[in-house]
């Protein structure tokens, strides 16, 4: 019976502990937009449209994340990353 109690005492505090402590998830809106992140946008290096931080492709390429609008604009990057990246440089007015 001791082992009886121990068990449920333990299941209280793994509840409580979730519901209102460390994984109080439910009490924090967890899963919902937390502001700054939600208004995040990407640049398209090759078709130059705004993407969402959660929408489109993403690509990582030498350290750095691209996002891109569809699969066609992906693929033209992959085929020759230096083209958009220098487009992109000039866009930025890393180049003159």
């Amino acid at each position: 019976m001791e082992g009886l109690g121990s068990l449920l005492l333990f299941a209280a505090f793994f509840y409580f502990m979730m519901r209102f402590g460390c994984g109080a998830h439910m009490v924090h809106g967890h899963g919902r937009s937390h502001g700054a992140r939600a208004d995040v946008k990407h640049h398209d290096p090759v078709c130059g449209m705004e993407v969402d931080v959660d929408k489109g492709y993403g690509k990582m390429h030498e350290g750095t994340l691209y996002r891109f609008c569809s699969r066609s604009c992906l693929d033209k990057f992959e085929a020759d990353p230096e083209r958009y990246l220098k487009q992109l440089a000039k866009e930025a007015g890393g180049e003159t």
